[in-house]
């Protein structure tokens, strides 16, 4: 089912900024797909709530891939679109994701130094392990954070954000995410989404000067529901 108006799942709102928790299988911004994107669903929210006449003015500060879920920061002004993109180029915005991996790390948790490089004819980003032509550095830093009998609760911070990071280093070290077929996981999840789901974002928030810490709970699935209670 994909989003609308009626089941958006706002995590944080205020007058500057707006969190959604994405649910997999959402576009955050149009692409050649056609698909209505959540950037267009969460202005039809703001108008309507607040009576907007004319056009709504919405930023989008990052993405998260289509299969993925979890949070998705909107500007709501142009003077925190500003001071958000540049807290996100500065690595002032912490981004902290949880995935479920079905072959467990070892060690338990560590770091992943890769460099990256995307194909946009097959939207598919290949990993090297030293450094190569066009590829950009990516480090993440991952720790388990629960086991069940057959699949691994990992917690990721991102240092780097690059194109499908995460999905593409974990596979690099033979654990794909699960229902993640584009990068190894021999099977699709029943919701034709991949069990990746940005969990937590914490940030100065551009306007008030405070400390902002966002934290939504994954899609309802038995296996996340197994998890969220350990």
């Amino acid at each position: 089912m994909k989003t609308s108006l009626d089941n958006l799942q706002i995590a944080y709102e205020d007058n500057h900024l707006i969190v959604i928790n994405k649910r997999p299988g959402d576009i955050v911004q149009g692409d050649k797909t056609g698909d209505m994107p959540l950037s267009d669903i969460v202005k039809a929210y703001i108008k309507i709530k607040y009576r907007k006449p004319g056009n709504v003015f919405l930023g989008v500060v990052h993405r998260i891939d289509r299969p993925t879920s979890g949070l998705v920061m909107f500007a709501k002004t142009s003077k925190a679109l500003t001071r958000l993109n540049k807290a996100l180029k500065n690595k002032e915005i912490q981004k902290t994701y949880w995935a479920i991996v079905k072959q467990k790390p070892t060690p338990d948790a560590g770091t992943l130094v890769h460099y990256l490089k995307k194909n946009p004819k097959n939207n598919k980003t290949t990993v090297f392990d030293t450094p190569t032509k066009d590829a950009k550095k990516a480090i993440l830093h991952y720790k388990t954070l629960a086991s069940s009998d057959r699949y691994h609760l990992l917690e990721v911070d991102l240092e780097t954000g690059r194109p499908h990071q995460i999905r593409a280093q974990l596979a690099k070290i033979g654990i794909p995410i699960k229902g993640d077929l584009k990068y190894g996981y021999p099977r699709s999840n029943p919701n034709g989404g991949i069990s990746l789901h940005a969990r937590k974002i914490e940030l100065i928030h551009p306007v008030k000067k405070e400390i902002l810490s966002v934290i939504a709970d994954p899609p309802e699935d038995d296996i996340w529901e197994y998890f969220k209670k350990k």
